[in-house]
């Protein structure tokens, strides 16, 4: 409930925009919210053809770069709400949405999540669910502290992920039946989503695809 704890104040009191300081009585202003309308990738665009279906929202630059990185480094955890929102009612539109998926957002190590104070797939994950209807679950866990994607090469990132997840307690306890449906915020090299398929897929466990906000490959 403390997370979205300043949703609740904006319904009384107005705030200032996380990303241009204005007063705004919702997550962003609306300037703001149209500049990040304007990185949505065409339909065409939006699906990835990679070991696994990836669906994007959007290109990971101008406006939309900047609300990632308030999620995830300036402490401000409400920017999931309306980000996870655009995925979800994109997604539902799409050919690639299926019903009974189980949502898995892709985990944070213990110490990451400390520090940060939550992790930013989850709350995405969420708000995704709230819109399409879906279940998410923990079905991963970090078990390696790995160093962060974004300063590292290609070969890498592979290397740096390399046995980084294992099922957590509930899916070794409770395998599920149904797809899993991966959920990030960023899809780079596929480096992340690969490893956390083989992961799944090594128990036995069917992964359906992953979405993700936004993708960094030109589009």
């Amino acid at each position: 409930m403390a997370i979205w704890t300043r949703n609740l104040l904006n319904i009384f009191l107005k705030s200032n925009c996380p990303l241009c300081d204005r007063p705004t009585n919702a997550e962003l202003c609306l300037d703001c919210t149209r500049q990040i309308q304007k990185c949505r990738l065409p339909s065409d665009r939006s699906f990835l053809k990679q070991e696994i279906p990836i669906f994007v929202w959007g290109n990971y630059h101008g406006t939309l770069k900047r609300a990632i990185a308030a999620l995830k480094y300036d402490n401000q955890p409400q920017l999931a709400r309306p980000l996870g929102t655009r995925l979800a009612q994109t997604w539902l539109q799409s050919q690639f949405a299926r019903s009974g998926l189980i949502v898995v957002p892709i985990p944070l190590h213990i110490n990451k999540q400390k520090q940060r104070g939550y992790n930013q797939a989850l709350l995405l994950a969420q708000s995704f669910c709230e819109v399409t209807g879906l279940k998410w679950q923990h079905g991963l866990e970090r078990q390696q502290d790995t160093e962060a994607q974004f300063k590292l090469s290609p070969l890498q990132r592979e290397q740096n992920l390399a046995m980084a997840f294992k099922l957590s307690p509930k899916f070794c306890q409770h395998q599920p039946t149904n797809r899993v449906l991966l959920l990030d915020d960023i899809y780079t090299t596929g480096a992340t989503a690969r490893q956390a398929a083989q992961t799944l897929q090594q128990q036995g466990i069917a992964v359906y695809g992953m979405v993700a906000i936004a993708t960094s490959q030109r589009q």
